[in-house]
């Protein structure tokens, strides 16, 4: 029978390591813990609605390159920039030259112009009627437009009135909008759509599969509702980080999966340890105080391996990316907070209701002890087995090839995709997207030859400039010396790529554009630069970010083990299970496979940025499995000395609850493969292969059987720990 725990002696509660004197603290305060639990996730909540609200729309730039460095020149000297959105207007009847639709055209323009926050608006009818601004067919043309200011102002206060009062169009014109700005626009609200409606169809069923493997209905529950107050802590701390950072509103998408799955995963082995120490004749205060003493000592130096994994995204300068580091963090404290502190209260007020309604014989021997032993007998042919069959996983990581992200990250159904569609499929060139050339010193001879170079590119349509405009090497129009030269102050040359150009490789493109040798000193910018100047960016700075991760999590997994060969092999395991990750979605997402069943438009390469935010999190959430495991082999190493009797009977009793963790987290990434955005559904996909693979191949068979091939150099240089057994 539990005995109540103000009935245990005080001295004895105050015993111990300093968690499992803290786990009789819960107890003892239980009341006035869950009360301050209730109050906080009140607090939380209403803090969090307002996080909700002021989370930014982050654009992908590299602040300080070269094309950053080449706006902010054709700002000042030009008072001009890289158009941000465009609006295709379509001819209902005949064509775009027809005097009709020209006057109509004209007039539209300029009440684009007019528009609140536009500060250009130009199209086919008011340039000069030049070939790039109209569709092959007549029946298109272009309006190109510039909004200043930053992507919340443009996206969020310009677009939303500008956008449907200018495409409602007319009886002689049909307008649709697009560009860049109007992308990423559409791509908010279908990305939370996506989250929220994943979200609606995983609560009630990770509750299905919390009951089937914990057969009590508390049990199911309060994981979830774990899960739900990670989630809540992990936004009200954002809204402290928006007082002196941008947050992406793309964040709270990972808050919204990792706070469940972190939730959930640290609720369970809290739970199980709980359940094992009422099993081996515990009352019920002792039985907390020991689950938050090994199970929390385990969580706690889990949620620090993810947050540090997390963490080295602050290496890179970038917003976006910065904005996963402060929301991942943020759900881990939710996370732990939740697990250490509010579910030993209570597990002290209603724990009994949690406990299996038959108890079951401990045994030491079972299915995952007698895999284990089988593994160790034969550890070279089981491990290379299994490194075989994953390396092969991975050999589509090979052939990954980093590009830019477009439209096609969208459905076929949404507006500003199908006006991108239309413009590459139509138009012979896209000059909203032109490579601009900024020079401050240029003489029209320099400027004739370099454009006349740049002309004969390949992907190249036509170089604008004041000295005239050039295709395939020769002068095809005059020069419009009032937009491309500032008095006194220098000249811009604009670069059209060809459609084809565009859509195949804008990075190779702006590559072969700055490998032209020019004759006076110039800055390369427009989007095209923008892209590629940020993938570089991002993938330079990769090999800081991998030393970092794999040295934090290195220092960690020492800390909780005192060994360098654990922490060794961890790391080359989780990178082997982070190399099948990267190995599905180059096979899935760049190459195309599934993209039938999954609804989505390969393109060939894959933008850096989700593959980085996947690598971070995905390794985070593999050493987090391995925590999990190693805290139970260790455990049992200090008990008994013995290092495969440690190993089967640490797999026997941490594998099926970290298999029904990995499965439940993996689910909950799994459910995003419906989603609308490519990129939410690559991360899911992603997320729900590493998780998979990490909780079944990798720790059943290749920890026993590395484990067993390393022997007694597991435990170096510490050796045999001399903690008297608990």
């Amino acid at each position: 029978m539990a005995v109540d725990a103000r009935a245990r002696p005080r001295h004895q509660a105050a015993a111990g390591p300093p968690l499992r004197r803290l786990g009789f603290f819960l107890v003892r305060r239980r009341r006035l813990v869950l009360s301050l639990s209730l109050l906080g996730l009140i607090v939380a909540a209403v803090l969090a609605a307002g996080a909700v609200s002021g989370l930014s729309l982050a654009r992908f730039e590299a602040p300080g390159s070269e094309s950053d460095r080449a706006q902010a020149e054709l700002v000042e000297r030009f008072g001009t920039g890289s158009p941000d959105m465009i609006f295709l207007v379509t001819a209902r009847n005949g064509t775009v030259d027809d005097p009709a639709v020209e006057a109509e055209g004209r007039e539209l323009t300029e009440r684009v112009g007019r528009g609140e926050g536009v500060a250009e608006a130009a199209s086919y009818w008011t340039r000069g009627k030049p070939a790039t601004l109209r569709s092959q067919d007549g029946r298109h043309a272009l309006i190109v437009v510039r909004i200043p200011g930053d992507a919340d102002h443009v996206r969020a206060q310009i677009l939303p009135t500008l956008v449907p009062e200018i495409t409602k169009g007319s009886g002689l014109l049909q307008v649709r909008s697009g560009g860049g700005e109007e992308v990423f626009r559409e791509t908010v609200p279908l990305a939370r759509q996506d989250f929220v409606r994943a979200e609606l169809v995983i609560f009630p069923l990770a509750f299905v599969l919390l009951w089937l493997y914990q057969r009590r209905v508390m049990a199911a529950l309060t994981p979830i509702l774990a899960g739900v107050f990670a989630m809540a802590i992990g936004l009200a701390l954002l809204r402290g980080v928006l007082l002196f950072a941008d947050v992406s509103t793309f964040a709270l998408n990972l808050t919204l999966a990792m706070g469940l799955g972190l939730g959930i995963d640290y609720c369970l082995f809290v739970i199980q340890r709980f359940r094992e120490e009422t099993h081996n004749g515990k009352d019920r205060a002792s039985a907390v105080a020991g689950a938050v003493e090994h199970a929390g000592r385990t969580v706690l130096f889990s949620g620090l391996t993810v947050a540090t994994s997390l963490a080295v995204l602050f290496a890179l300068p970038f917003d976006f990316l910065r904005s996963f580091a402060y929301a991942g963090i943020a759900v881990v404290i939710g996370g732990l907070v939740a697990a250490v502190l509010v579910l030993p209260a209570v597990l002290a007020t209603v724990g009994g209701s949690m406990l299996p309604r038959r108890v079951r014989p401990e045994r030491d021997s079972g299915f995952w002890h007698g895999l284990a032993v089988r593994v160790m007998r034969r550890p070279l042919v089981f491990g290379g087995l299994a490194t075989a069959v994953l390396l092969l996983l991975a050999s589509p990581f090979l052939g990954l090839r980093f590009g830019a992200a477009d439209d096609r990250i969208l459905p076929p159904e949404a507006s500003a995709r199908q006006t991108q569609e239309i413009i590459r499929q139509s138009f012979p060139a896209e000059e909203t997207d032109a490579i601009q050339l900024i020079s401050a010193n240029a003489t029209t001879g320099d400027v004739s030859s370099y454009a006349t170079a740049l002309s004969q590119l390949p992907g190249v349509a036509q170089v604008d400039s004041a000295a005239g405009s050039f295709a395939d090497g020769r002068l095809v129009g005059d020069g419009d010396q009032a937009r491309f030269q500032a008095q006194g102050r220098g000249t811009w040359l604009s670069v059209v790529p060809s459609a084809e150009a565009l859509s195949d490789d804008p990075v190779r493109l702006v590559e072969s554009v700055r490998s032209v040798e020019p004759p006076f000193e110039v800055l390369v910018g427009g989007y095209p630069a923008e892209l590629s100047d940020y993938r570089a960016s991002v993938v330079d700075r990769l090999p800081l970010v991998l030393a970092l991760m794999l040295g934090v999590s290195f220092a960690v997994l020492f800390l909780m083990t005192r060994s360098v060969i654990i922490p060794l092999k961890a790391t080359l395991l989780n990178v082997l299970s982070l190399g099948v990750m990267f190995g599905a979605i180059v096979w899935i997402f760049q190459d195309g496979n599934l993209s039938g069943l999954l609804g989505f438009t390969p393109t060939g390469t894959l933008d850096p940025s989700i593959p980085i935010l996947m690598l971070c999190i995905a390794y985070g959430l593999s050493m987090d499995y391995e925590v999990f495991l190693l805290s139970r082999i260790k455990e049992e190493y200090d008990r008994t000395g013995d290092t495969e009797e440690a190993v089967a009977t640490g797999l026997q009793r941490g594998a099926p609850l970290i298999t029904a963790a990995g499965g439940i987290l993996a689910l909950t990434f799994a459910a995003y493969a419906s989603a609308q955005v490519a990129f939410v559904q690559m991360l899911g996909v992603g997320m729900a292969v590493a998780v998979l693979v990490d909780a079944t191949v990798i720790r059943a068979v290749l920890v026993p059987s590395l484990m067993r091939l390393a022997g007694p150099l597991n435990w170096w240089p510490s050796g045999r720990a001399t903690t008297a057994p608990r």
